[in-house]
């Protein structure tokens, strides 16, 4: 009678430790946001992500220590604005499972050799590509999505519950979506009773769009701008997006406040001895209100620097409903909730603080 006892407590011990150090407990079929039906292990415990900004929603819901490899893309080089490599070193020295970037394919072989229960792929594969993959290295392909309207929207949301979801993170997940709406909410709250006739014009220059541009490159529906209300002259466009404008209708506009994308602010500095008569005739430089905004587009969206952005804008723009933020301490805060480091320290290394700059030095 011992003996069954003790057999059947080795039995259950082995039986704990198979199921914390396996691969998955179980396994569930989901809905990705492509519409496919996929059955997957859960919690996956071993996962890619593929594709611009697969990974960044990854590490948003604390999934950091289940990425088994990582995209050629997001370890050469530096990491530049890419928030989610600043906070997480580490996972540059992991195993690359392909080029990556938007015009590149998916390298099966690389995959199925570091043995990942889930992929997770956004934006450059679709239906189609994701069925191929799925079928090439008999694992499960769960398609995401930032959504193509605005950077934050429905289709984010649902991305990153569903990838909390399947890693045993539901809960973080949940507090992600929560922070990024009272956030939303908090910011509309502060500008939203101010009438258009009493805002000073905005302009946001020199944005990156594939590739490095100078002021003349600008976006309607700006969303640092649009989350606090802004004024934004580009929306007069009646367009959406990325724009190319000529620096005449700069002129034209003449904006009372311009911010430049740090990112690019060589190449405006650089723009500016080449026609100092153009940026000395407006207005925003005349008088000295020109500011920085730390670049946010880097293989997708970084929803927390856009969201410290936006409140850099919001005490620019609106000083006296702004008056209790320090930007550097607020940056540090949103930093940390999404991935649980303060990066601002480490970003104004690399382009300078949210803070006035001057064009013409």
């Amino acid at each position: 009678m011992r003996l069954v006892r003790v057999s059947i407590l080795i039995l259950s011990v082995l039986l704990i430790v198979n199921i914390g150090s396996g691969s998955s407990a179980g396994k569930m079929t989901v809905t990705d946001l492509a519409g496919r039906k996929v059955e997957v292990p859960v919690p996956a415990r071993r996962i890619v992500a593929i594709g611009p900004g697969a990974l960044r929603l990854v590490c948003y819901v604390s999934g950091v220590n289940r990425v088994v490899g990582i995209e050629n893309i997001d370890r050469e080089g530096s990491p530049g604005g890419k928030t989610y490599l600043i906070a997480y070193p580490e996972l540059r020295k992991l195993p690359v499972i392909g080029q990556g970037g938007p015009f590149s394919s998916p390298d099966p072989e690389k995959i199925v050799s570091v043995k990942p229960d889930v992929i997770f792929a956004c934006s450059f594969i679709d239906r189609k590509g994701a069925e191929d993959l799925q079928l090439k290295t008999g694992i499960p392909v769960v398609m995401l999505d930032y959504g193509i309207s605005t950077i934050i929207n429905e289709s984010l949301y649902k991305s990153l519950r569903l990838t909390g979801r399947i890693i045993g993170e539901e809960k973080r997940a949940k507090d992600i979506v929560n922070y990024i709406e009272k956030t939303q909410r908090e910011l509309d709250l502060r500008t939203k009773r101010i009438a258009d006739g009493k805002k000073p014009v905005v302009y946001v220059g020199a944005l990156g769009m594939r590739g490095g541009h100078g002021i003349e490159s600008t976006q309607a529906k700006y969303p640092p701008f649009v989350m606090v209300n802004a004024r934004n002259v580009v929306d007069e466009t009646g367009r959406e997006g990325s724009i190319m404008i000529e620096k005449e209708k700069l002129l034209i506009w003449d904006p009372d406040i311009i911010f430049i994308d740090l990112g690019n602010y060589n190449l405006v500095k650089q723009d500016y001895h080449k026609n100092p008569q153009f940026y000395q005739a407006l207005k925003a430089v005349k008088n000295g209100n020109v500011y920085g905004q730390l670049p946010f587009n880097f293989y997708n969206t970084n929803i927390d620097t856009a969201i410290v952005d936006a409140y850099w804008a919001g005490k620019v723009i609106f000083p006296e409903q702004f008056r209790d933020i320090d930007p550097a301490k607020k940056a540090n805060e949103i930093y940390r909730f999404f991935l649980g480091k303060p990066l601002y320290k480490e970003l104004t290394r690399t382009y300078g603080g949210l803070t006035g700059i001057l064009i013409g030095e």
